[in-house]
């Protein structure tokens, strides 16, 4: 029997190249997504009819803050896997659109795992961020350092996490965070850096470059990202609470990053320079070592490689019109 698995946020970057690549395993993928506007809703509608040509694979929309639809949604499913990508995303926007980060994701992530619980699902895996370590100074940051969140987002992330862990405490369930790294790749987010210094370079705009591109950022290629969910889906279960790093360990300043797409694209950035943003923290360095040993999962992409994959799918889909 093909099992069945719930994504939240499956409109999402990471939530729809996710449920790409389970329904090529077979599973029945069973998505939601409130189609928030945050960014293009024209980019997550397209991504939801893109999964939508394939028979193992079911949509609805839904709030994730809407306690009686989220009930009623999960009622009679029998998910084996719940992953919960479903969040307001973005740290800087964070500082003027805080009710949205309470009512997605604190009352949000409530109602979907309380549903997983209530409804016996076996394995309940959710995204936290990179962001709960706030500003560190000694890297690699491992899993167990200190959390020290410097925004709304990051905070409700840290919460997320101490929620998931009282549910697993009471409830004996499988259940693992992942504190993910700057995720990049085809479909990727329009307001993350990579795909905002695309758009500038073949739309002839401004970029907007924060502390005068004085930063280093761990970026890790989607598909690492949802090859390592995928195999924690497989895993034998194992009743434990984990929390572990998603990311490439290797850090790279931005001013070398907008060399290598510029080499690439043979295109020369509208660079403004601007000063440092409150919400941003300098450096992020995450140590891998956990995730690597739990799985045996080795080998991550290198940013060449994956620059040069990301730039010939948003050339070939002409994602900047979104």
């Amino acid at each position: 029997m093909k099992k069945k698995i719930l994504i939240t946020g499956v409109a999402g970057f990471i939530g729809f190249a996710l449920a790409e690549k389970l329904i090529k395993k077979n599973f029945i993928v069973y998505g939601i997504d409130n189609l928030d506007n945050y960014y293009s809703i024209k980019l997550k509608k397209k991504r939801i009819e893109l999964l939508k040509r394939n028979k193992n694979f079911h949509f609805k929309k839904i709030n994730f803050s809407k306690k009686k639809n989220i009930e009623i949604f999960f009622k009679g499913k029998k998910f084996e896997t719940v992953v919960h990508l479903g969040a307001q995303a973005g740290v800087r926007y964070s500082l003027t659109n805080p009710d949205k980060y309470i009512d997605t994701n604190f009352i949000g992530f409530i109602n979907i795992i309380e549903n997983s619980i209530k409804n016996k699902i076996k394995k309940f895996i959710f995204a936290s961020s990179s962001s709960v370590y706030g500003e560190q100074k000694n890297f690699p940051i491992k899993e167990n350092i200190y959390l020290d969140p410097k925004n709304i987002y990051a905070r409700t992330k840290k919460l997320n996490e101490e929620i998931a862990f009282d549910i697993h405490r009471l409830n004996n369930i499988d259940i693992t965070g992942l504190r993910l790294f700057t995720v990049y790749g085809e479909w990727g987010r329009p307001d993350m850096f990579i795909m905002k210094f695309l758009k500038c370079l073949y739309n002839k705009e401004k970029l907007k470059l924060f502390n005068k591109g004085n930063h280093y950022r761990d970026f890790t290629y989607i598909e690492d990202v949802v090859e390592i969910m995928s195999k924690l889906i497989i895993k034998k279960q194992d009743k434990k609470f984990k929390i572990f790093n998603i990311c490439s360990n290797k850090p790279i300043h931005l001013k070398k990053l907008i060399n290598i797409m510029v080499k690439q694209t043979k295109k020369i950035p509208n660079i403004l320079l601007t000063n440092f943003q409150k919400a941003d923290v300098l450096k992020t360095h995450g140590d891998n070592r956990k995730i690597k040993k739990y799985l045996k999962y080795y080998k991550f992409t290198k940013i060449e490689e994956g620059i040069k994959k990301t730039i010939a799918w948003y050339k070939d889909n002409k994602i900047w019109n979104y």
